[in-house]
């Protein structure tokens, strides 16, 4: 209660009343009561009748970040951008799962390179026998995000890999160990 009140006796035993005031139980109690005034207000809305305006939900739109996004016409760097990218250390990388929309395992991550134009890929055994004894290819960084201690292929699909030729190495640098480079943040 907001308030707090004891009786007391003084001499001639006339009671009186004495109320202690606290502050904090009567700042809660007064921003309850305002909070339900001001929704009283904007749900009467600017006529004073319940019934003039609407009340509608609106869910607050999320960037388009996930699976499918090879179907919105953006390019994969700025794609990679809204997805958080976050710095990692190569040499974590190295044995994750990398896995499909369906979350079965496509391959696991052999090695890093950077191609000479300056690209980063990923080197992924891939296997249709759940990442098994796989050919390796290359995967642009761009195209997958990382899940806790697994790498998802947001927008490069089974049939993809299928069709990507046999990495060779050629030109590419590897990456060592402890460099570090940055991976989109995956999200199912």
């Amino acid at each position: 209660m907001a308030f707090r009140s004891e009786v007391s006796t003084a001499a001639g035993s006339a009671a009186f009343a004495r109320a202690t005031f606290n502050r904090a139980a009567f700042n809660r109690a007064a921003f309850g009561w305002l909070m339900t005034i001001v929704l009283a207000l904007s749900l009467a809305g600017p006529s004073g009748s319940a019934a003039a305006a609407p009340f509608i939900l609106v869910q607050a739109e999320i960037p388009p970040t996930g699976m499918n996004d090879a179907d919105k016409p953006m390019p994969m760097d700025e794609r990679m951008n809204k997805r958080f990218p976050q710095p990692v250390r190569v040499g974590d990388l190295i044995g994750l799962p990398v896995l499909d929309e369906s979350a079965s395992t496509l391959g696991h991550v052999r090695e890093v390179v950077r191609t000479p134009g300056g690209r980063i890929e990923l080197i992924v055994g891939y296997s249709r026998w759940w990442g098994w004894f796989g050919r390796p290819v290359a995967v642009p960084i761009e195209v997958v995000g990382i899940e806790g201690r697994q790498i998802v292929s947001l927008d490069m699909e089974a049939d993809d890999y299928d069709d990507a030729p046999t990495w060779q190495p050629d030109k590419s640098g590897k990456l060592a160990d402890d460099d570090s480079i940055r991976i989109a943040l995956g999200r199912n």
